[in-house]
Protein backbone atom coordinates (compact mmCIF):
# COMPACT_ATOMS: atom_id res chain seq x y z
CA UNK A 1 0.00 0.00 0.00
CA UNK A 2 1.19 3.69 -0.46
CA UNK A 3 1.39 5.46 2.25
CA UNK A 4 -0.84 8.91 2.85
CA UNK A 5 0.52 11.03 6.27
CA UNK A 6 -2.15 12.50 7.70
CA UNK A 7 -2.51 15.21 10.43
CA UNK A 8 -5.39 16.06 12.52
CA UNK A 9 -6.32 19.24 14.08
CA UNK A 10 -9.00 18.75 17.20
CA UNK A 11 -7.70 15.80 18.72
CA UNK A 12 -11.25 15.25 20.72
CA UNK A 13 -13.65 12.57 20.13
CA UNK A 14 -13.92 12.75 16.29
CA UNK A 15 -9.96 12.98 16.46
CA UNK A 16 -9.34 9.82 18.35
CA UNK A 17 -12.53 8.14 16.29
CA UNK A 18 -9.89 8.66 13.28
CA UNK A 19 -7.16 7.87 14.43
CA UNK A 20 -8.73 4.34 16.02
CA UNK A 21 -9.80 4.00 12.00
CA UNK A 22 -6.28 4.30 10.67
CA UNK A 23 -5.20 1.68 13.54
CA UNK A 24 -7.68 -1.01 12.22
CA UNK A 25 -6.71 -0.35 8.43
CA UNK A 26 -5.09 -3.79 7.94
CA UNK A 27 -8.76 -5.25 7.90
CA UNK A 28 -9.11 -3.36 4.29
CA UNK A 29 -8.94 -6.59 1.64
CA UNK A 30 -8.65 -4.42 -1.73
CA UNK A 31 -7.29 -1.39 -1.04
CA UNK A 32 -4.02 0.31 -2.28
CA UNK A 33 -3.74 3.20 -0.16
CA UNK A 34 -3.17 2.95 3.80
CA UNK A 35 -3.46 6.63 6.00
CA UNK A 36 -0.39 7.04 8.36
CA UNK A 37 -1.06 9.20 11.65
CA UNK A 38 1.46 11.20 11.59
CA UNK A 39 0.67 14.31 13.74
CA UNK A 40 -1.45 16.01 15.83
CA UNK A 41 -2.36 19.51 16.65
CA UNK A 42 -4.83 20.07 19.90
CA UNK A 43 -5.11 22.82 22.31
CA UNK A 44 -5.18 21.03 25.45
CA UNK A 45 -2.20 18.99 26.43
CA UNK A 46 -4.07 15.69 28.18
CA UNK A 47 -6.15 15.14 24.82
CA UNK A 48 -2.72 15.03 22.98
CA UNK A 49 -1.47 13.08 25.50
CA UNK A 50 -3.79 10.04 24.65
CA UNK A 51 -2.10 10.45 20.88
CA UNK A 52 1.18 9.09 22.74
CA UNK A 53 -0.20 5.63 22.08
CA UNK A 54 -0.01 5.63 18.31
CA UNK A 55 3.83 5.23 17.48
CA UNK A 56 3.31 7.16 13.96
CA UNK A 57 2.36 10.08 15.62
CA UNK A 58 5.39 11.75 16.07
CA UNK A 59 4.30 15.66 16.24
CA UNK A 60 1.94 16.58 18.78
CA UNK A 61 1.44 20.45 19.16
CA UNK A 62 -0.81 22.79 21.08
CA UNK A 63 -0.71 25.08 17.62
CA UNK A 64 -1.66 23.66 14.12
CA UNK A 65 0.16 26.09 12.91
CA UNK A 66 3.16 23.99 13.37
CA UNK A 67 1.24 20.88 12.10
CA UNK A 68 0.54 23.08 8.51
CA UNK A 69 4.63 23.35 8.35
CA UNK A 70 5.26 20.46 8.71
CA UNK A 71 6.49 18.96 5.17
CA UNK A 72 5.28 15.13 6.14
CA UNK A 73 1.80 15.92 6.08
CA UNK A 74 0.03 14.87 3.28
CA UNK A 75 -3.55 15.24 4.05
CA UNK A 76 -5.36 17.10 7.45
CA UNK A 77 -8.19 16.25 9.16
CA UNK A 78 -10.04 18.84 10.36
CA UNK A 79 -12.72 18.83 13.71
CA UNK A 80 -12.87 21.99 16.09
CA UNK A 81 -16.30 24.31 16.72
CA UNK A 82 -17.63 25.98 13.27
CA UNK A 83 -17.02 29.58 14.14
CA UNK A 84 -13.09 28.47 13.75
CA UNK A 85 -14.17 26.14 10.24
CA UNK A 86 -13.12 29.29 7.83
CA UNK A 87 -9.90 30.33 9.00
CA UNK A 88 -8.61 26.83 10.15
CA UNK A 89 -9.92 25.15 6.86
CA UNK A 90 -7.95 28.05 4.53
CA UNK A 91 -4.67 28.07 6.45
CA UNK A 92 -4.64 24.12 5.31
CA UNK A 93 -5.58 25.19 2.12
CA UNK A 94 -2.73 27.90 1.73
CA UNK A 95 -0.09 25.70 3.30
CA UNK A 96 -0.62 23.36 0.35
CA UNK A 97 -1.95 20.33 2.05
CA UNK A 98 -5.38 18.29 1.12
CA UNK A 99 -8.06 18.18 2.95
CA UNK A 100 -10.91 16.06 4.72
CA UNK A 101 -13.04 19.23 7.01
CA UNK A 102 -15.69 18.37 8.91
CA UNK A 103 -19.71 19.51 8.44
CA UNK A 104 -21.14 21.68 8.28
CA UNK A 105 -18.03 23.50 6.08
CA UNK A 106 -18.27 26.97 8.29
CA UNK A 107 -20.54 28.21 10.41
CA UNK A 108 -22.77 29.97 7.95
CA UNK A 109 -23.84 29.95 3.77
CA UNK A 110 -21.39 32.78 3.52
CA UNK A 111 -18.76 31.36 5.39
CA UNK A 112 -19.22 28.35 3.37
CA UNK A 113 -19.32 29.82 0.01
CA UNK A 114 -15.68 31.34 0.97
CA UNK A 115 -14.19 28.23 2.22
CA UNK A 116 -15.43 27.09 -1.49
CA UNK A 117 -13.99 30.12 -3.56
CA UNK A 118 -11.29 29.30 -1.28
CA UNK A 119 -10.94 25.25 -2.24
CA UNK A 120 -11.36 26.41 -6.38
CA UNK A 121 -8.58 28.51 -6.04
CA UNK A 122 -6.39 26.30 -4.69
CA UNK A 123 -6.27 23.34 -6.69
CA UNK A 124 -6.38 21.08 -3.35
CA UNK A 125 -8.72 17.60 -2.96
CA UNK A 126 -11.32 18.68 -0.14
CA UNK A 127 -14.31 16.50 0.82
CA UNK A 128 -16.87 16.68 3.92
CA UNK A 129 -16.96 14.58 6.70
CA UNK A 130 -20.14 12.55 6.14
CA UNK A 131 -19.81 9.05 7.32
CA UNK A 132 -23.44 7.66 7.89
CA UNK A 133 -24.16 6.89 4.09
CA UNK A 134 -21.53 4.39 3.98
CA UNK A 135 -23.46 1.86 6.30
CA UNK A 136 -24.52 -0.83 3.80
CA UNK A 137 -28.06 -0.13 4.48
CA UNK A 138 -27.70 3.10 3.03
CA UNK A 139 -25.86 1.91 0.43
CA UNK A 140 -28.35 -0.69 -0.76
CA UNK A 141 -31.28 2.16 -0.56
CA UNK A 142 -29.05 4.75 -2.48
CA UNK A 143 -28.33 2.06 -5.20
CA UNK A 144 -32.48 1.19 -5.52
CA UNK A 145 -33.15 4.80 -5.88
CA UNK A 146 -30.75 5.03 -8.30
CA UNK A 147 -31.83 2.36 -10.42
CA UNK A 148 -35.19 3.42 -10.59
CA UNK A 149 -36.97 0.07 -9.68
CA UNK A 150 -39.48 1.36 -7.71
CA UNK A 151 -41.43 3.76 -9.77
CA UNK A 152 -42.69 7.18 -9.53
CA UNK A 153 -41.04 8.28 -6.38
CA UNK A 154 -44.01 9.51 -4.23
CA UNK A 155 -42.28 10.90 -0.96
CA UNK A 156 -38.80 10.86 0.49
CA UNK A 157 -37.82 11.04 4.12
CA UNK A 158 -33.94 11.60 5.76
CA UNK A 159 -33.12 12.27 9.26
CA UNK A 160 -30.46 11.87 12.13
CA UNK A 161 -31.82 11.85 15.54
CA UNK A 162 -30.10 12.06 18.82
CA UNK A 163 -31.47 12.50 22.17
CA UNK A 164 -28.53 13.22 24.67
CA UNK A 165 -29.64 16.91 25.17
CA UNK A 166 -33.02 15.73 26.85
CA UNK A 167 -31.22 15.65 30.13
CA UNK A 168 -31.47 19.25 31.23
CA UNK A 169 -28.38 18.67 33.59
CA UNK A 170 -26.08 17.64 31.00
CA UNK A 171 -24.03 20.90 30.86
CA UNK A 172 -23.43 23.23 28.00
CA UNK A 173 -20.79 22.93 25.20
CA UNK A 174 -20.07 25.41 22.27
CA UNK A 175 -23.34 23.32 20.27
CA UNK A 176 -25.94 25.05 22.35
CA UNK A 177 -24.47 28.65 21.65
CA UNK A 178 -24.85 30.78 18.03
CA UNK A 179 -21.53 32.38 18.43
CA UNK A 180 -19.92 29.22 18.10
CA UNK A 181 -22.56 26.42 16.67
CA UNK A 182 -23.79 29.15 14.63
CA UNK A 183 -27.48 30.18 14.01
CA UNK A 184 -28.24 27.38 12.47
CA UNK A 185 -27.86 25.47 15.42
CA UNK A 186 -29.06 21.89 14.68
CA UNK A 187 -29.10 22.10 11.23
CA UNK A 188 -25.43 23.38 11.38
CA UNK A 189 -25.07 20.04 13.58
CA UNK A 190 -26.62 17.06 12.01
CA UNK A 191 -27.49 18.62 8.74
CA UNK A 192 -25.11 17.56 6.05
CA UNK A 193 -25.99 13.55 7.32
CA UNK A 194 -29.84 14.23 6.50
CA UNK A 195 -28.99 16.25 2.97
CA UNK A 196 -26.47 14.05 1.81
CA UNK A 197 -28.28 11.16 0.11
CA UNK A 198 -31.10 13.44 -1.39
CA UNK A 199 -28.31 16.08 -2.68
CA UNK A 200 -26.14 13.11 -4.44
CA UNK A 201 -29.07 11.84 -5.72
CA UNK A 202 -30.19 15.12 -7.37
CA UNK A 203 -32.82 15.73 -5.13
CA UNK A 204 -31.86 19.74 -4.25
CA UNK A 205 -35.09 21.26 -2.39
CA UNK A 206 -36.46 23.83 -4.41
CA UNK A 207 -39.07 25.12 -2.64
CA UNK A 208 -39.22 24.62 2.02
CA UNK A 209 -41.11 25.15 5.15
CA UNK A 210 -39.27 24.59 8.51
CA UNK A 211 -40.47 24.02 12.00
CA UNK A 212 -37.60 24.64 14.33
CA UNK A 213 -37.81 23.91 18.00
CA UNK A 214 -35.23 25.16 20.96
CA UNK A 215 -35.41 23.27 24.16
CA UNK A 216 -33.44 24.29 27.21
CA UNK A 217 -33.08 28.08 27.97
CA UNK A 218 -30.46 27.17 30.62
CA UNK A 219 -27.98 24.66 30.85
CA UNK A 220 -25.43 24.22 33.60
CA UNK A 221 -22.08 25.75 32.79
CA UNK A 222 -19.62 23.49 34.52
CA UNK A 223 -18.66 25.46 37.09
CA UNK A 224 -21.91 25.61 39.34
CA UNK A 225 -23.68 28.03 37.49
CA UNK A 226 -26.36 28.12 34.79
CA UNK A 227 -25.66 29.81 31.16
CA UNK A 228 -28.12 30.76 28.35
CA UNK A 229 -28.35 28.57 25.11
CA UNK A 230 -29.59 30.28 22.09
CA UNK A 231 -29.27 27.52 19.60
CA UNK A 232 -32.21 25.58 17.61
CA UNK A 233 -32.18 22.22 18.64
CA UNK A 234 -34.79 20.55 16.46
CA UNK A 235 -35.80 21.03 13.05
CA UNK A 236 -38.40 19.50 10.43
CA UNK A 237 -37.50 20.85 7.16
CA UNK A 238 -40.81 20.59 4.60
CA UNK A 239 -39.67 20.73 0.80
CA UNK A 240 -40.62 19.78 -2.78
CA UNK A 241 -37.78 18.85 -5.43
CA UNK A 242 -38.22 17.52 -8.87
CA UNK A 243 -37.63 13.50 -9.27
CA UNK A 244 -38.04 12.56 -13.05
CA UNK A 245 -40.20 15.99 -13.69
CA UNK A 246 -42.60 15.00 -10.77
CA UNK A 247 -42.88 17.71 -7.54
CA UNK A 248 -41.96 15.27 -4.91
CA UNK A 249 -42.44 16.03 -1.00
CA UNK A 250 -38.91 15.56 0.85
CA UNK A 251 -38.77 15.50 4.45
CA UNK A 252 -35.15 16.57 6.64
CA UNK A 253 -35.78 15.72 10.01
CA UNK A 254 -32.22 16.82 12.58
CA UNK A 255 -33.03 16.02 15.92
CA UNK A 256 -31.24 16.80 19.32
CA UNK A 257 -34.46 16.16 21.32
CA UNK A 258 -35.52 12.90 19.92
CA UNK A 259 -36.76 10.55 22.63
CA UNK A 260 -35.33 6.89 22.00
CA UNK A 261 -33.19 7.60 19.88
CA UNK A 262 -28.90 7.84 20.50
CA UNK A 263 -27.22 8.33 17.36
CA UNK A 264 -29.88 7.05 14.19
CA UNK A 265 -29.82 8.02 10.86
CA UNK A 266 -32.39 6.75 8.81
CA UNK A 267 -34.09 6.92 5.10
CA UNK A 268 -37.25 6.35 3.51
CA UNK A 269 -38.25 6.47 -0.43
CA UNK A 270 -41.65 5.40 -1.60
CA UNK A 271 -42.57 4.97 -4.69
CA UNK A 272 -45.64 3.42 -6.95
CA UNK A 273 -43.91 0.46 -7.81
CA UNK A 274 -41.84 0.16 -4.10
CA UNK A 275 -39.30 1.32 -1.98
CA UNK A 276 -37.17 1.44 0.70
CA UNK A 277 -36.36 1.99 4.01
CA UNK A 278 -33.20 1.73 5.84
CA UNK A 279 -32.36 2.78 10.28
CA UNK A 280 -28.92 2.67 11.87
CA UNK A 281 -31.36 1.11 14.52
CA UNK A 282 -31.67 -1.94 12.59
CA UNK A 283 -27.90 -1.61 11.23
CA UNK A 284 -28.41 -5.15 9.43
CA UNK A 285 -31.40 -4.73 8.35
CA UNK A 286 -33.52 -3.21 4.97
CA UNK A 287 -37.09 -2.96 4.35
CA UNK A 288 -38.11 -3.15 0.76
CA UNK A 289 -41.70 -2.56 -0.53
CA UNK A 290 -43.27 -4.52 -3.52
CA UNK A 291 -46.55 -4.15 -4.82
CA UNK A 292 -47.79 -6.88 -6.84
CA UNK A 293 -51.30 -8.63 -6.55
CA UNK A 294 -50.87 -7.64 -2.93
CA UNK A 295 -48.45 -5.51 -1.16
CA UNK A 296 -45.94 -6.49 1.34
CA UNK A 297 -42.61 -5.08 2.90
CA UNK A 298 -39.84 -8.05 2.63
CA UNK A 299 -37.31 -7.59 5.46
CA UNK A 300 -33.47 -8.75 4.53
CA UNK A 301 -30.65 -9.07 6.68
CA UNK A 302 -27.76 -7.73 5.15
CA UNK A 303 -24.82 -8.44 6.72
CA UNK A 304 -21.61 -6.92 6.63
CA UNK A 305 -21.37 -5.27 2.97
CA UNK A 306 -19.49 -2.28 2.98
CA UNK A 307 -18.33 -0.89 -0.10
CA UNK A 308 -14.67 -1.34 0.48
CA UNK A 309 -14.52 -4.94 1.47
CA UNK A 310 -12.25 -5.92 4.63
CA UNK A 311 -11.96 -9.42 6.25
CA UNK A 312 -15.11 -8.73 8.76
CA UNK A 313 -17.70 -11.55 8.38
CA UNK A 314 -20.45 -11.24 6.07
CA UNK A 315 -22.59 -12.69 9.23
CA UNK A 316 -22.14 -9.85 11.59
CA UNK A 317 -23.23 -6.13 11.29
CA UNK A 318 -21.44 -2.80 10.57
CA UNK A 319 -21.45 0.23 13.57
CA UNK A 320 -20.15 3.34 13.73
CA UNK A 321 -16.25 2.90 13.86
CA UNK A 322 -17.33 0.53 10.33
CA UNK A 323 -18.52 3.48 8.76
CA UNK A 324 -15.93 6.09 9.66
CA UNK A 325 -13.46 3.81 8.31
CA UNK A 326 -15.18 3.34 5.10
CA UNK A 327 -15.77 7.50 4.67
CA UNK A 328 -12.18 7.87 4.94
CA UNK A 329 -11.19 4.82 2.58
CA UNK A 330 -13.73 6.27 -0.11
CA UNK A 331 -11.67 9.88 0.67
CA UNK A 332 -8.25 8.53 -0.06
CA UNK A 333 -9.12 6.14 -2.67
CA UNK A 334 -10.65 9.33 -4.50
CA UNK A 335 -8.01 11.38 -4.09
CA UNK A 336 -5.77 8.69 -5.93
CA UNK A 337 -8.28 8.56 -8.58
CA UNK A 338 -9.28 5.32 -7.32
CA UNK A 339 -12.96 5.01 -6.52
CA UNK A 340 -14.24 3.52 -9.57
CA UNK A 341 -17.84 4.29 -9.27
CA UNK A 342 -18.09 4.06 -5.66
CA UNK A 343 -19.80 6.11 -3.52
CA UNK A 344 -17.67 9.18 -2.33
CA UNK A 345 -17.69 11.95 0.34
CA UNK A 346 -19.39 14.58 0.66
CA UNK A 347 -18.06 17.13 -2.08
CA UNK A 348 -17.45 21.18 -0.72
CA UNK A 349 -20.17 21.70 -3.36
CA UNK A 350 -23.14 20.16 -1.88
CA UNK A 351 -21.51 21.13 1.86
CA UNK A 352 -22.83 24.28 0.47
CA UNK A 353 -25.84 23.43 -0.88
CA UNK A 354 -26.40 22.39 2.31
CA UNK A 355 -25.82 25.57 3.93
CA UNK A 356 -28.47 26.83 1.54
CA UNK A 357 -30.94 25.10 2.83
CA UNK A 358 -30.24 25.58 6.05
CA UNK A 359 -30.44 29.29 5.30
CA UNK A 360 -34.02 28.95 3.88
CA UNK A 361 -35.39 26.95 7.01
CA UNK A 362 -34.30 30.21 9.37
CA UNK A 363 -35.67 32.42 6.92
CA UNK A 364 -38.94 30.17 6.72
CA UNK A 365 -39.21 30.04 10.73
CA UNK A 366 -38.51 34.02 11.03
CA UNK A 367 -41.55 34.79 8.40
CA UNK A 368 -43.85 31.58 8.74
CA UNK A 369 -43.75 31.37 5.42
CA UNK A 370 -42.64 28.85 2.43
CA UNK A 371 -39.05 29.93 1.05
CA UNK A 372 -38.36 29.37 -2.70
CA UNK A 373 -34.82 28.22 -3.12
Amino acid sequence: MKNINIGIIGGGLMGREIASAFARWCAFTDLTVRPVLTAVADLHAPTLAWFDAIPSCNQKTTDYHELLANPNVDVVYVAVPHHLHEQIYCDVLAAGKDLLAEKPFGIDLASSQRILAAVDASGRFVRCSSEMPFSPGAQRAFAIAQQGEIGRILEVVSGFHHSSDLDHNKPANWKRFNKTCGEGGVLNDLGMHACHLPLRLGWKPQRLFAQLQKGYAQRPDGKGGMIACDTWDNAQLHTWTTIADHTVPLRMEMKRLAPGATNTWFIEILGTDGGVRFSTAEPKTLWIFERGKEQWWKRTELGFGTPFKTITGGIFEPGFPDVIQQMWAAYLMEREGLLDGRFGCATPQEAVDSHKIFAAAMLSQQQGSVVTL
